[in-house]
């Protein structure tokens, strides 16, 4: 019987492991407008996931990208929320994290980083990189988080290529390595020179199919001329030559450690170069990596499930007002049914439909395993940064939410509808977006955002999703900051002085409202015992 136990638990283990090593979860990132979420969807094309390429801002054609399904997205052709997509391709389970570019948003982008294992920045080639970019990358950087550059764009003039890569090297602080190279650009783009594969990929203008490729070992055999002309082919050996003498030979390992770029060229409008890099990627980017919770450090293979929830999305189905909590797997298989313990509760809680994800398009699923995103039916149980495990006591770490920058009071604009507003308020909070603040000196709510543009987005929600009206109403602050003391004495007399300023979160934690950068340093000066914290993770 022992024997026969061993065994079984072989095999398990065994299954896990080729499943865990079959997945690879990672975000696109870029600054607005470089064509993430056009080069998101062609991924899903070549997935099979979608079978026609949707023009993204296209009004006259009402398609909209796969991964924009929320109207306030398709208005304004942006993405506001992170879409969680995921498909089969060559025998790997892909997962793809569409984020939001737009600087407004960037708190949702940065929790997602958390729970992803590689990440691909797009760049504009004509652009090249942009201020929200290199935020994105400072936060790779922090995390070690490998990542692969695709400059997009290369049938529109821009930059020289080689311009381009010493800005990246410069502005994001790492080095790269072309794996592939255009062919001229803007009307003269030919197509690219497949590094990694060594072969050449022909350029056709096509929103809808790929492009021919012609395996090339050799770009010194005179065939090259045939294909591109002579000036192009004498100028690609050339620029291959300077590739192979300036830029350190491709290392997986350095790769993966966050050391080096691979860098790929192409349109991701047009179909082009966007196979390549995902042949590319499901070879280099790693598998599901080991987790640091507070604890210990959680290993995919484990045998024992782990997950930690990573964003909330409210009205996922605005006919059911259903919020669905996005959970990732850290270890484990997770198993429709099954009893998991809800770590900030202390209680075991079993999941009836889990679901995966094409965009809004979900399914239900009986089993998952490490690597994997999976949405759980939430009714207020969970929040931001809640960890489930088959029963062990962790805590997983790093989903702060940040000092916001923006404060307006919110006032209900029909009171008929206070229990909609109530109910709409509560749950947009919750999934990270914004934040909301009691005024414990007035009791008036107050929301704080990073960004001017997330008020009109939960206005616009509110009303289209909740069916209730809001107005806002200026207020002027420098920060939020919550605070804390081991003085319980010097915290009283803190909270007295500043009783106008006085907050609490959606936790009921204490938090200063300051008005001014001074008023805050002078704050900081007077009472020394108390700790100001800028985020609410400590």
């Amino acid at each position: 019987m022992i024997i026969f136990v061993s065994f079984l638990h072989h095999v398990l283990m065994n299954l896990y492991s080729s499943e865990i090593q079959k997945r690879r979860t990672f975000a696109i990132v870029s600054h607005p407008d470089a064509g993430k979420t056009t080069l998101t969807e062609k991924l899903l094309l070549f997935g099979g996931a979608i079978h026609v390429a949707g023009a993204v801002k296209s009004n006259k054609i009402r398609k909209t990208a796969a991964s924009d399904w929320m109207e306030i997205e398709k208005q304004r052709g942006i993405s506001v929320a992170t879409s969680v997509m995921a498909f089969d391709y060559a025998d790997h389970k892909i997962n793809i994290l569409d984020t939001p570019g737009h600087q407004d948003f960037a708190e949702d982008t940065f929790r997602t980083l958390t729970a992803v294992d590689s990440v691909i920045i797009v760049i504009d080639a004509a652009k090249g990189v942009e201020a929200q970019t290199r935020k994105l990358m400072e936060v790779c950087r922090m995390r070690k988080t490998p990542v692969i550059v695709f400059v997009n764009k290369m049938d529109r003039d821009g930059k020289d290529p080689f311009d381009l890569l010493d800005e990246v090297e410069e502005e994001l602080h790492i080095k790269v390595r072309p794996l592939s190279w255009p062919i001229d650009m803007g009307q003269r783009f030919k197509g690219v020179y497949n590094i990694y594969e060594k072969k050449l990929d022909l350029y056709t203008p096509s929103k809808q199919y790929v492009t021919e490729s012609v395996e090339f070992r050799d770009i010194n055999n005179p065939e090259l001329e045939n294909h591109i002309g002579n000036a192009l082919s004498e100028k690609l050996r050339a620029d291959i030559q300077l590739i192979e003498g300036v830029y350190p030979a491709f290392d997986t390992d350095t790769y993966l450690k966050g050391d080096i770029a691979p860098v790929f060229f192409g349109s991701a409008l047009n179909n082009f170069g966007v196979k390549e890099l995902l042949d590319c990627f499901i070879q280099i980017a790693p598998s599901p990596l080991p987790v640091q919770a507070v604890e210990r450090t959680v290993h995919p293979e484990e045998d024992g499930f782990t997950g930690f929830i990573f964003k909330i999305h409210a009205n996922m189905d605005p006919n059911h007002r259903s919020c669905i909590a996005f959970v990732k797997i850290c270890s484990g298989r997770f198993e429709r049914n099954a009893n998991y313990k809800h770590v900030r509760f202390g209680k075991m809680m079993r999941f009836g439909s889990p679901t995966a994800f094409m965009a809004q398009r979900k399914e239900t699923v009986d089993e998952a395993f490490a690597g994997d995103i999976i949405g759980l039916p939430d009714t207020g149980n969970f929040k931001i940064g809640d960890t489930l495990t088959a029963g062990e006591e962790l805590h997983f770490k790093g989903l702060p939410s940040f000092s916001p920058e923006m404060f307006k009071y919110i006032e209900n604009a029909d009171p008929m509808k206070s229990k909609q507003l109530a109910k709409g308020i509560e749950q947009l909070m919750d999934e990270g977006v914004a934040q909301l603040f009691v005024n414990k000196f007035n009791g008036r709510k107050i929301i704080g955002t990073v960004g001017q543009l997330q008020f009109e987005v939960i206005q616009y929600r509110l009303l289209h999703e909740y069916g209730a009206q809001c107005k806002w109403d200026n207020l002027s602050l420098y920060k939020a900051c919550w605070i804390e003391s081991d003085n319980a004495a010097m915290l009283d007399n803190f909270k007295k002085r500043k009783a106008q300023y006085m907050a609490a979160d959606k936790e009921g934690r204490d938090v200063y409202l300051a008005d001014s950068a001074y008023v805050l340093t002078m704050a900081q000066h007077d009472f020394p015992d108390i700790r100001f914290h800028f985020t609410s993770e400590f």
